[in-house]
Parts: C-alpha cells; sequence; structure tokens
C-alpha cells in the first residue's frame, strides 16, 4: 500500500471511531461516561453533643390556628405568635433562643420566620415581645412572621427551635440576617427542644 493509500486509510478509521463515540449505543456512551461525585455532607447547626428537652405550646397541636398565620404574602391573618413553654433545658444554659425555620418554602434556601436570641436564662416560657432579641425575619422586618405557604401547595412543615446556648450574649444587632444569627449560635448550643407545626392554604 502507498503512502497516500496508508493517509486514506487511516483518515476514514479515524471518522469511523469518531461516529462510534458520538452516536454509539447507550452501553458504550455509559461507558465513557464520569462517575457521580459523592455527595458532601452539609454539617447541621445543632452539634450532635446538643442535649434534648421539650417544648410544647398551649395554642396547637400539630397545626397553626387561623389566627397564627401572617397578614402579607397573601394573608391576612392576626399573625399571632405561639407561646412556647419548655422543661429539662440543661443547667449549664446562660440564654435561650427561638427560632422557627419553613425547609419547605419554595427559595430553595427554605425561610426563617421568627429569630429570637439573648433570651434570659431564668425562663422557661416565651411569645413574641418577651424578652430577649427580635432579630429580623427573612422577610427583612423584626420578630414573628406566621406561616403562609402558596395557595394550592403541599403541607409546609414549621420547624419551631428553643436552643440552650453557652454564652448570656450573642453580642448581635437586632438587623443581623437569619443566616448570620443562626451560624453565630452554632457554636453555643448545648441543648435543643423541636416543635413542629404545619400549615396549608
Amino acid at each position: 500500500m502507498n503512502r497516500t493509500a496508508r493517509i486514506v486509510s487511516a483518515t476514514a478509521a479515524v471518522a469511523a471511531l469518531a461516529g462510534i463515540a458520538g452516536c454509539g449505543s447507550d452501553k458504550e456512551t455509559t461507558a465513557t461516561t464520569s462517575p457521580t461525585p459523592t455527595s458532601v455532607q452539609v454539617r447541621p447547626v445543632v452539634p450532635m453533643s446538643a442535649a434534648s428537652f421539650t417544648v410544647t405550646t398551649p395554642d396547637a397541636t400539630d397545626t397553626f390556628p387561623a389566627d397564627f398565620y401572617a397578614g402579607t404574602f397573601g394573608c391576612t391573618a392576626a399573625n399571632h405568635a405561639p407561646h412556647l413553654q419548655w422543661s429539662g433545658a440543661p443547667a449549664a444554659a446562660k440564654s435561650f433562643a427561638v427560632t422557627m425555620f419553613d425547609p419547605d418554602a419554595p427559595t430553595g434556601a427554605g425561610f426563617w420566620h421568627w429569630m429570637t436570641w439573648d433570651i434570659p436564662s431564668t425562663a422557661t416560657d416565651f411569645t413574641a415581645g418577651s424578652t430577649g432579641v427580635a432579630g429580623t425575619n427573612d422577610a427583612g422586618a423584626p420578630g414573628y412572621l406566621g406561616p403562609c405557604p402558596p395557595a394550592g401547595d403541599k403541607p409546609h412543615t414549621y420547624q419551631i427551635s428553643v436552643l440552650a446556648l453557652d454564652t448570656p450574649t450573642l453580642n448581635l444587632p437586632a438587623t443581623t440576617t437569619p443566616t448570620v444569627a443562626s451560624f453565630s449560635m452554632g457554636s453555643h448550643i448545648i441543648g435543643v427542644a423541636r416543635l413542629n407545626l404545619t400549615a396549608r392554604r
């Protein structure tokens, strides 16, 4: 075979291989696909070492009463905050924080509805307006913002937490964003009590 014939033959072979790579069977395509990277485990805000205690509310059992819904975002309710009562908190607690988070909110990152910290260590109950620093919620307003899930959406589960902290104050202004406040609490949490309530429109 002369030099020209060999070049033509080699070119045809490369073209054939390119065709296989681009239009091959599912089996061949799968064989060249990179493996899916392993998922990264996100560290939770509450440490595994945190003690558990109990929080309840006399205002609801499993679902939010109508008056506890928001008065904005399409809702026209009274925006009453639930009265929280807790017991069994760690004796070493020097302050408490109260948060309410909706992981089902269609934001891609959930929605903080309530964020209050520097609640005195002697407290065993709390509602909006009690002693503490009323931080901003994800709507940018201070204090409690009741649920108001999109109409027709699945039931949303709102996670209400009472956090026992090992410091009497976080030294944060009320204008601190919920994400920064939550991050700041993370290294101080020694106990947690949780209550889940649902809401649906």
